[in-house]
């Protein structure tokens, strides 16, 4: 039983961790990568359909993205999408395909980024943090029910706090990254 909870705990918060790896991902740099508009959802034919799947996206220099649509007739759904984005790019449209410019980053728009990116590993870490308040629960339930012993709990519980400690500290070690990741020049 503990066993279980043990691993519905890793699984959750490696979810979490999972989410804030994606999210850190679409959080512009200096350089351009795909992986910034990949997931932008665009209208599609009254659909809300990721980017990926409607074109291809390439980056042929190290500050141009090039989206080039599948359809056509997208190429105005997915200009507007990307206008309506917290990126702040311009999309360069030439009937066939749409040219990003990726920017140099000022320093207001660097430190900007940096408090998004320590936003959103407050968030992760909350999201850990509540597995682990739902699991504590758990053992203090199968505790109170005699499905479990009081010392078995207690080991249940600073195991669970070891595997805790272990992901905020992956989650901390991904936000310093992307940190660094923006301020560098």
């Amino acid at each position: 039983m503990i066993k279980e909870s043990m691993q519905d705990a890793s699984e959750r918060m490696q979810a979490s961790l999972n989410v804030l790896r994606d999210e850190l991902a679409t959080i512009r740099t200096g350089r351009a990568s795909p992986v910034l508009v990949e997931k932008l959802m665009v209208n599609y034919y009254e659909q809300m359909t990721p980017l990926n799947q409607l074109a291809t996206i390439s980056a042929p220099e190290a500050r141009l993205l090039v989206i080039r649509p599948f359809d056509a007739s997208s190429l105005a759904e997915i200009e507007r999408s990307i206008q309506a984005s917290e990126l702040g790019l311009t999309p360069n449209n030439d009937g066939k395909i749409i040219r990003l410019s990726i920017p140099e980053l000022t320093e207001e728009r660097r430190l900007e980024l940096t408090r998004v990116v320590g936003q959103r590993v407050e968030d992760a870490r909350i999201a850990v943090r509540n597995v682990r308040r739902d699991i504590q629960k758990d053992l203090r339930d199968f505790e109170r029910d005699n499905l479990i012993s009081e010392d078995e709990m207690h080991i249940g519980m600073k195991d669970l706090q070891r595997i805790t400690d272990e992901l905020i500290q992956d989650v901390n070690v991904l936000g310093e990254n992307k940190h660094d990741e923006i301020m560098r020049v």
